[in-house]
């Protein structure tokens, strides 16, 4: 799906962060999304109309993974696709499984939300990541420096 009123602010964000806004090489496509359905691999420019969008390809996992198993700080806020059904959980999975790989190579890495935290816990892998939190937007927003109210109690008591 597309908001067309969106598309000029999502190509000024993409020039404003240059190369460092990474996007999906391709994607895994389906008519709808049931585990049987009939799937495409296709490069994010030639998605066909009345398919969708339900994972990342396979290049995109090996693209992402490098990028991330090579960082020394990790924030993960949101699954590669529709992880909750196979076989569209396999982006997801791989960016987890990457995830692991860095923290095991020195990096800080930080899982937030609750799909992410879902899908580490999936892929076993919980306790090979620095921290999950399942409190997506919250972690955002603590990121950006913002007072959350929760911390804030805390400091007070």
């Amino acid at each position: 799906l597309v908001e067309s009123d969106r598309v000029e602010l999502a190509r000024d964000l993409m020039k404003k962060a240059g190369k460092k806004l990474v996007l999906p090489e391709g994607a895994v496509i389906a008519r709808d999304l049931s585990p049987d359905a009939e799937r495409r691999t296709v490069k994010r420019d030639a998605i066909p109309a009345g398919w969708a969008v339900y994972d990342i390809d396979p290049d995109t996992e090996k693209s992402f993974a490098k990028i991330i198993e090579g960082a020394g700080t990790v924030v993960w806020n949101g699954p590669m696709g529709v992880f909750e059904t196979a076989p569209f959980d396999h982006g997801t999975l791989a960016v987890a499984r990457a995830m692991a790989t860095a923290t095991g190579n020195g990096a800080i890495t930080v899982i937030g939300g609750g799909d992410s935290a879902a899908a580490v816990a999936q892929a076993g892998l919980s306790d090979r990541v620095s921290h999950v939190s399942t409190g997506g937007g919250a972690s955002l927003e603590f990121l950006e420096g913002k007072e959350l109210p929760g911390v804030a109690a805390l400091d007070e008591a």
